[in-house]
């Protein structure tokens, strides 16, 4: 009976292993690609477009780099439409954001979607409250490539590192 629990793990294992081989050698056939270089460098970039943005307060330009139908999901909160809806949660917090940092650490794909794992990190002050507030945590988002070869956040996703406060 041991040894049965111990080989189903395994043949588990092995299933997903060619399956996911698999799913690789269907999308080559498809003649769906990996992401190019350029790809991985223009999705790379968004980070520090993003940081600048927060840091200037550039709400506008942060509402620009998601799709017309893209979805924020924040910590501790409901998920919010991109665009008029997310810029009226984002105004409505009365914040500035004094420090900012977007790293993507993990970049993959293929055809027009990608995805980003990363970290986050940011000081905010927050009218009514004396001293500045951080954090920092996980970011996880989806991507999809624009027809002028510009990539937009469709889903993003963020959760922090930090316990509650009490």
């Amino acid at each position: 009976m041991k040894k049965l629990l111990m080989i189903i793990p395994l043949v588990i294992l092995l299933c997903f292993a060619f399956g996911c081989q698999q799913g690789e050698e269907v999308a080559e056939e498809a003649g769906v690609v990996g992401l190019t270089e350029e790809d991985v460098a223009a999705i790379k970039a968004l980070g520090p477009a993003l940081d600048e943005a927060a840091l200037a307060g550039d709400w506008d330009a942060i509402v620009a780099m998601f799709t017309e139908d893209g979805l924020l999901m924040p910590p501790n909160g409901l998920a919010i439409k991109a665009g008029s809806e997310f810029k009226a949660w984002i105004e409505s917090q009365n914040m500035t954001i004094a420090e900012a940092s977007h790293v993507f650490s993990e970049i993959d794909g293929y055809g027009d979607i990608a995805y980003v794992q990363g970290t986050y990190a940011e000081t905010l002050i927050i009218e009514g409250v004396d001293d500045p507030v951080k954090d920092e945590g996980k970011i996880l988002t989806i991507l999809r490539k624009q027809s002028d070869g510009s990539w937009l956040f469709a889903i993003w996703m963020s959760n922090s590192d930090l316990p509650l406060p009490e």
